[in-house]
């Protein structure tokens, strides 16, 4: 199975949306698992690892890791060539480098060179950025390149943001009025 994880932030309160799949080209059949917690970390430039590693971490919880074949995150795996660690890095070390991570980020990092690649998909000019750990980057390349949907974002991945902010305005509304 494969995991994709969004994270959408209100209020100091996190609702975290991980899709569960078999298919790299699936758009239809998938799973929902979702969380939402309070008392968020504030977000640091260069440190966002350290809000929403605990969201993703919590919402695994609830899931059964043994089928798991790589974990799709929306971030970058590497911040430089150096290999500092992003979020997907900080991800596979807390999974005890036992589960693969891509990262696919939307907006580049320039600090990162050699340890990305730029994927354009559908008629898009605008590509994504593919990084990865335990698996190589170009098969985590043509992974991302391969899911369905013809256009800059996946199918899942575009499902998954929207499901990530899907209700909470709803639920902004009823934390105001308490």
């Amino acid at each position: 199975m494969i995991l994709a994880f969004d994270t959408y932030y209100f209020d100091q309160k996190a609702k975290t949306i991980c899709l569960e799949f078999a298919e790299w080209n699936e758009d239809k059949n998938f799973k929902i698992h979702s969380e939402i917690i309070d008392n968020v970390e504030e977000y640091i430039p260069g440190e966002f690892y350290k809000r929403e590693l605990p969201c993703i971490l919590s919402l695994l919880k609830q899931i059964d890791l043994s089928t798991i074949e790589v974990i799709v995150v929306d971030g970058f795996v590497y911040l430089n060539d150096e290999n500092k660690y992003g979020l997907g890095g900080y991800l596979y070390e807390k999974l005890n480098k036992e589960i693969p991570i891509i990262g696919v980020a939307k907006t580049n990092f320039a600090s990162i060179e050699k340890n990305k690649k730029a994927l354009f998909r559908g008629d898009s000019k605008k590509p994504l950025y593919i990084t990865s750990i335990g698996i190589n980057l170009d098969e985590a390349y043509k992974k991302v390149e391969s899911m369905a949907g013809e256009f800059r974002f996946p199918t899942l991945l575009k499902e998954l943001d929207r499901l990530s902010k899907e209700n909470v305005l709803i639920l902004n509304k009823k934390t105001e009025s308490h």
